[in-house]
């Protein structure tokens, strides 16, 4: 029986040594050192920051009326411009204008939990540069019984190289991610030179006639005008058949010089746009800007732009 015994024993101390060696083991190298995962940067939109951006811009520019105030004044007084205001005949098409563009823009923020408003002035370089040409002819009877001709030829220029932009601006924050909208007043440079080519003549329709039916007696005198020649016999536009004398010529168009300035208009700017902050200091953006400038002498003019930026906030 002491031989069962003390063997048996051996082996249960041998035991209970072991349970109580590895109920004191730490299983931590098991599992790996325990490190706190690194918190994701917090962006902060508040503050000032400055940067650049480049795009492409088209322009919607119509002169309509760019010779209008030319023409009325050049026929100020004359019965065409009371009868049938010929200073409106000419109209202009409008045209549609393309190009780079590139500027700079700086801004300041304010958040207010996930809201951020702020306020941004810009600058953009471009060159929006058209060209728009027509012309008219017309032929028309007064009240007094003149036949009058008008020929009208205009040519307009119009070209805006520099605009700027002071901005609100409003966004709603996703973390690194900022949409926003912006409302403002635009300012720019606009280039125009306008000219206008004014050919006007006439005779005495009534008195004409009277002659052409005369059985007997002295044909009246036909009162003309812008003429370099008349045949009173003849008095249509080189009309005069060979050997009836001198043709009837009329004087060569006389050209008026409408508008040629440079100046500051003003306009509002509306967009919206995407920023995304790669670090709480180095922004990019994807941006869209529509400026539409107040009519200024006849003409009007909308630029809309698609750009990119970078940006440093400090």
């Amino acid at each position: 029986m002491r031989t069962v015994t003390f063997p048996l024993l051996a082996v249960l101390g041998l035991c209970g040594v072991n349970t109580a060696r590895a109920a004191d083991l730490d299983y931590d190298y098991l599992r790996g050192a325990d490190y706190d995962p690194v918190p994701a940067p917090v962006v902060d939109w508040s503050g000032v920051y400055l940067g650049g951006h480049g795009g492409y811009t088209s322009g919607g520019l119509a002169q309509r009326d760019a010779m209008q105030s030319t023409l009325a004044n050049y026929f100020s007084y004359r019965d065409i411009e009371n009868e049938f205001s010929v200073s409106k005949f000419l109209s202009l098409p409008g045209t549609r204008t393309h190009g780079a563009s590139f500027g700079a823009f700086a801004g300041f923020n304010v958040q207010f939990d996930d809201i951020v408003l702020g306020i941004e002035a810009d600058y953009t370089h471009t060159n929006q540069n058209s060209w728009s040409t027509n012309s008219i002819s017309r032929i028309m009877t007064t009240s007094g019984g003149n036949s009058e001709t008008v020929n009208l030829s205009g040519t307009s220029n119009t070209r805006i190289d520099d605009y700027g932009s002071i901005r609100a601006r409003a966004g709603y924050a996703f973390g690194n991610l900022l949409p926003y909208v912006t409302a403002g007043a635009a300012i720019g440079q606009v280039t125009i030179n306008d000219t206008v080519a004014v050919q006007n003549y006439g005779y005495s329709a009534t008195t004409y006639a009277a002659n052409q039916a005369l059985t007997t007696g002295l044909p009246a005198a036909v009162y003309n005008h812008g003429y370099a020649s008349f045949n009173p016999n003849f008095p249509l536009n080189r009309s005069t058949p060979a050997g009836q004398g001198i043709q009837t010529i009329p004087y060569a168009p006389t050209t008026l010089t409408a508008n040629a300035r440079t100046k500051t208009i003003g306009g509002v700017a509306l967009g919206f746009g995407l920023e995304y902050a790669i670090t709480p200091n180095i922004l990019v953006r994807g941006e869209y800007q529509y400026v539409q400038f107040q009519d200024f002498n006849g003409h009007k003019a909308e630029l809309n732009t698609v750009r990119g930026g970078a940006a440093v906030k400090f």
